[in-house]
């Protein structure tokens, strides 16, 4: 059975102080919960983030990790690293990775590999430009970059592996995503997936919505049936509005 996820990805947000005084703040919200709940504060404060939630239901992941598992890659972080410091699970392919770092599906297919090979689990994103959607090939854009980043993998790779759709038409660019619009790509993800591999790795598969959820429009948004969860920016930032989301399950 598939898991609801609500994950906030802190981006390149939060000092040491500002991240403690967040988790202090997240801890306080109510801590019953029928999502799993997960953070991604910036590298430097990740190891100090899993000590102060290390007896709470909050997971801490990264943000991104190298493919390489150790070497001459400056300013990078290894799987091994992050897994000496508590940390278990990594965002990859997220669209400013994508847009501002020029990461390729063939570079973030070797990134899966080195998580996966590390036991690590994986929170994968894709989805398609304003210009794709416009020209009515989002489903052509996103069923690429899970066939070319993915699809190399066996069956049984995909238990450690969460997707999360991101329409980057629809995140700070004045366009508004419907609830409608979600299922429906949330839907052809599952399909995709039944067709390369079977109906069990497609219903147990948690999809994630990447489009700007907030308190708002998160009940609706989540009361679809293909939509699993959240990876949540701007609003996770903020803990009342965080765990608003989160209990909107």
């Amino acid at each position: 059975m598939r898991k609801n996820i609500v994950a906030g990805n802190w981006k390149m947000n939060n000092d040491l102080p500002q991240t403690e005084a967040l988790i202090a703040d997240l801890l306080k919200q109510n801590q019953t919960s029928r999502a799993e709940v997960m953070i991604a504060p910036t590298a430097v404060n990740l190891f100090q983030a899993f000590h102060n939630t290390i007896n709470s239901n909050i997971e801490v992941v990264a943000q991104n990790m190298h493919f390489a598992e150790n070497g001459a890659y400056t300013g990078e972080v290894s799987a091994s690293m992050l897994k000496s410091v508590g940390i278990n699970t990594v965002i990859l392919g997220h669209s400013e990775r994508r847009a501002y770092f020029n990461e390729t599906d063939e570079l973030l297919a070797k990134k899966v590999d080195t998580a996966l090979k590390n036991d690590m689990r994986v929170i994968f994103c894709f989805g398609e430009e304003l210009s794709d959607r416009k020209a009515g090939n989002e489903e052509k854009v996103v069923g690429n970059q899970i066939k070319n980043a993915l699809f190399h993998l066996n069956a049984s790779a995909f238990k450690n592996i969460v997707l999360a759709y991101e329409p980057v038409w629809a995140i700070g660019t004045g366009e508004t995503a419907s609830p409608e619009q979600a299922q429906d790509m949330h839907k052809f993800i599952r399909q995709t997936l039944n067709t390369k591999y079977s109906e069990q790795v497609s219903q147990d598969m948690s999809i994630l919505y990447g489009g700007s959820v907030k308190p708002a429009n998160a009940k609706e948004i989540f009361g679809k049936p293909d939509v699993d969860g959240g990876l949540i920016g701007g609003a996770a930032l903020n803990a009342e509005d965080f765990y608003a989301i989160i209990n909107a399950f």
